[in-house]
């Protein structure tokens, strides 16, 4: 590498004053002017430390014990300080509200250059070309805080690419953004990835950071690097699934075939994938293991009828929308950023009251109950855990519906005990709620709304921010509940979450209904995804680039191998 190195770990660890042990441990590693590096592992590994030691949050915000080197651009960090560090690192948060200064967007865009005293006419003008880059300008008047969650993440995109740093850090910057968006968003950053900066991508979405090529991936697992190679380096050794992080859907399906999966296969991308030698694995496997489904016949319970809604009685987020919901299924409501789908939610909920239609439980009007009668009913995680964590500690955050219904503290216990168990944070229980990662309290909340057993249990992207096996317990958690006769309603970005578990998905763009079908057919349907924000999903690309005829009773064949391969791990 003969570009200078900007980023160097040497023997490098970090232990929080709040904590017992260290967080990471004999960090060496060196980023040059010039890479994009991925960096990936399970939640709590590290990751979001090792962003927070780059950007200077770490020592200056985050205080602890530092041991080794960490140098950027040649400077010591510990001698340097919160400020110098900015002028050389540009941060876009996990959590997009934690980031934002502005009154509105523009302003929020605009907060580096006023800093730096440009000139307001050359200002107004980056400003402007910026965030038509990240699809914002009709969006520069308004507060950052109404946006989706997709939204806000293209707006703090906008404010790092509107300064001009010589180290571009995201962490997680797909979290909350529609799979078409994330896609956009990833052509960007590799855009803007000029030769002389470092860009440092934190991510779970693998595949989806993929789409455009890494330098390396950097994999942490319990604060420790396990793998610092390229990206066909990584994924051919399978070291990603044994530290918890999901390798590409093609991927798997190629290992599910029995294909020798090599380095020299490139299988870092599809399209560069050697699917030639996996061909006939492929093939094979789908004439042995494929079985035509049929889904069965349920009761319908909830009944969304010809609703309609609008914030300010001008612009209609939803319009006559009709979807039935029947007993005990699990179905995915997916559409882009800013579709209407999480006010469908709310309206469910009885957080506002639709202009036009209704909506019915079991046959009875939901207006007549008020939104805690409702919540009895229906529960709801949110899309942003700050939004519901009201207890300092994790153990009252959790057990503070079951104590509000009076129930004996020996059953609280139990099933607070049990519900983190299933979340993976029993180990966390007496920590306070501010130590944890974004993912954590993501966690918590979801834990929060399981354990009062709802008839209906709505959740707003419950996998944003896990890792991979955290992800699994969540999703074969809800799954149990599911099959026994839980009704659970997924607002969800991630199409693999709709692949693998749920059998039906609706389809809500510019706030109407587009598709109501099978979720394999959707995502192998191009005009469908491109109406709506997402993306095919790459087995049915990974099937036609094998010659198999039927790429659709491929993909179908594929999720239901998987969720059996799934069962039988749980």
């Amino acid at each position: 590498m003969d570009q200078e190195c900007i980023i160097e770990f040497s023997k490098f660890g970090f232990q929080y004053f709040s904590q017992k042990e260290p967080t990471l441990y004999d960090i060496d590693l060196k980023i040059h002017k010039g890479e994009k590096i991925l960096i990936a592992g399970p939640s709590g590994c590290g990751k979001s430390t090792l962003g927070n030691c780059i950007n200077g949050l770490i020592p200056f915000v985050y205080k602890g014990t530092m041991t080794g080197s960490l140098k950027v651009d040649g400077q010591e960090t510990r001698k340097s300080s919160l400020f110098k560090m900015s002028m050389n690192v540009g941060t876009v948060l996990q959590d997009s509200d934690g980031q934002f200064i502005g009154l509105n967007v523009g302003e929020d865009i605009a907060f580096a250059l006023e800093n730096d005293c440009m000139p307001q006419e050359e200002m107004k003008k980056r400003v402007q070309t910026i965030a038509s880059i990240v699809d914002m300008e009709d969006y520069l008047a308004q507060d950052p805080h109404e946006l989706s969650g997709g939204q806000k993440q293209r707006v703090s995109l906008a404010g790092v690419m509107v300064d001009d740093v010589d180290i571009l850090l995201f962490d997680e910057p797909l979290a909350n953004l529609d799979p078409k968006t994330g896609k956009t968003a990833v052509e960007l950053i590799s855009r803007i990835a000029a030769e002389d900066r470092a860009v440092v991508i934190i991510e779970h979405r693998i595949e989806d950071v993929l789409h455009c090529a890494v330098d390396r991936i950097v994999l942490i697992s319990e604060g420790r690097i396990v793998a610092d190679d390229t990206p066909d380096r990584v994924l051919a050794s399978g070291i990603l699934t044994e530290c918890g992080v999901r390798e590409p859907l093609y991927l798997t399906a190629a290992r599910y075939a029995g294909v020798p999966v090599t380095a020299e296969m490139r299988p870092a991308s599809l399209n560069t994938f050697d699917t030639e030698t996996c061909a006939p694995y492929i093939r094979r496997w789908f004439e042995d293991s494929y079985v035509r489904t049929h889904a069965e016949k349920k009761r319908e319970m909830l009944k969304i009828e010809n609703v309609s809604y609008s914030y300010d009685g001008v612009r209609q987020i939803l319009k006559n929308v009709s979807v039935d919901v029947y007993e005990g299924e699990m179905i995915s409501i997916v559409g882009k950023n800013g579709a209407g789908k999480t006010t469908l939610a709310s309206l469910i909920c009885g957080f506002m009251d639709p202009d036009e239609g209704r909506i019915t439980l079991d046959g009875e009007d939901l207006s007549r109950y008020s939104i805690a009668e409702r919540g009895e009913k229906i529960g709801i995680v949110m899309q942003n855990p700050n939004q519901m964590i009201s207890k300092t500690m994790i153990f009252d955050e959790v057990s503070l519906g079951l104590k509000a219904r009076g129930l004996p503290e020996e059953e609280i216990r139990k099933r607070v005990d049990e519900a983190l168990q299933v979340c993976g944070l029993h180990e966390f229980r007496n920590w306070p709620n501010s130590a944890l990662s974004f993912g954590q309290k993501k966690r918590v909340t979801i834990a929060s709304i399981l354990v009062p057993s709802p008839r209906i249990l709505i959740l707003d992207e419950p996998t944003a921010g896990q890792d991979y096996r955290h992800y699994s317990e969540i999703m074969e958690f809800l799954k149990k509940l599911n099959e026994n006769g839980q009704t659970i309603i997924l607002i969800t970005h991630d199409m693999h979450l709709m692949l693998e578990y749920t059998d039906r998905a609706v389809v809500i763009t510019g706030g109407e209904k587009l598709a109501d079908m099978r979720s394999f057919e959707l995502l192998c349907s191009q005009e469908l995804t491109e109406k709506a924000n997402l993306k095919e999903t790459s087995l049915f690309a990974l099937a036609e680039k094998c010659g198999i005829n039927d790429p659709l009773g491929f993909v179908e064949c594929f999720i239901h191998y998987d969720r059996e391969v799934r069962s039988n791990e749980a």
